[in-house]
């Protein structure tokens, strides 16, 4: 099938394109620097001359502490953007996935979030991620599927197990927090059930993330241990390391709705530190 995929240059992009190629999909990435979503006229160009079945949101915000500061260029991206992609997506018939975070919960449910439970962010990010749903639900109706995964890494950008190795390269010894929980998502997992969900659409949220869960302690223990770096990892209270955004302490994500599962977060760890390997060969 013909695909579209907006973020194209991000971590989730670059491997969605890397997989949607390798399925044989006819493939069109556009990165920020060749489509601004938040250019209404040039995002409905850019759809029309495309002309995919499926368009696959991958373009956010995704500067956590940021958007606190920043909240207008955050809600700009993360939710009119996704509408605007969703409204072009919609009006040549073609289907939207649009993508978001477990951050449109607020953390204080004790056991995994499902998609019917109640919204209610409590930090800017969250809410920009909750007005692109809104806007993508509002633009395209029936026709999208909102995606909504958690603690995203990959090997291509920026992400908690990139600092970890790098930290663990220059310190003896790492504090991190250990009163957060969630589900750590390999993007190289994600890309997949993207394409699975392209080819046969859901509408409506999905909860789509890595199986398991840890805290950003054990994930850097993980990490760390599977590094073979010589460097203490030790747990702390979120109180202890104060950031200015405030994080849901609980943000496990599980689907009711029979989405794609994907493998443990250990598996995509393992495949993770393997493709940094190769790239270091």
């Amino acid at each position: 099938m013909r695909i579209l995929i907006t973020g194209a240059a991000g971590m989730l992009g670059l491997d969605l394109r890397q997989a949607a190629m390798a399925a044989g999909h006819e493939t069109v990435a556009l990165s920020r620097s060749q489509l601004d979503i938040t250019d209404a006229r040039a995002v409905t160009a850019a759809v029309v001359a495309a002309a995919p079945q499926a368009v696959i949101n991958c373009a956010a915000w995704t500067d956590v502490d940021g958007a606190e500061t920043r909240f207008a260029d955050a809600l700009a991206i993360n939710g009119p953007g996704a509408g605007n992609v969703a409204a072009a997506a919609a009006g040549t018939g073609a289907w939207t996935i649009h993508v978001s975070s477990d951050y449109v919960f607020n953390g204080r449910k004790e056991s995994p979030y499902v998609e019917s439970d109640a919204v209610d962010p409590i930090g800017a990010y969250g809410r920009s991620k909750l007005q692109g749903e809104l806007d993508v639900a509002a633009a395209a109706g029936a026709r999208q599927t909102t995606v909504r995964s958690s603690w995203l890494f990959g090997a291509g950008g920026p992400c908690f197990p990139k600092t970890m190795l790098r930290l663990a390269g220059e310190r003896p010894a790492l504090n991190v927090v250990s009163d957060q929980i969630g589900c750590p998502t390999f993007t190289g997992h994600l890309a997949q059930a993207l394409l699975t969900l392209a080819q046969d659409p859901v509408p409506g949220v999905l909860h789509v993330a890595g199986a398991g869960f840890c805290s950003w302690y054990e994930f850097a223990t993980e990490i760390v241990a599977a590094a073979g770096a010589d460097c203490e990892v030790s747990p702390i209270a979120t109180a202890e390391y104060p950031t200015p955004a405030r994080r849901p302490a609980y943000s496990v994500l599980e689907s009711e709705r029979g989405a794609p599962e994907l493998p443990p977060w250990r598996a995509g760890l393992a495949q993770f530190m393997a493709e940094r390997a190769e790239v270091a060969a």
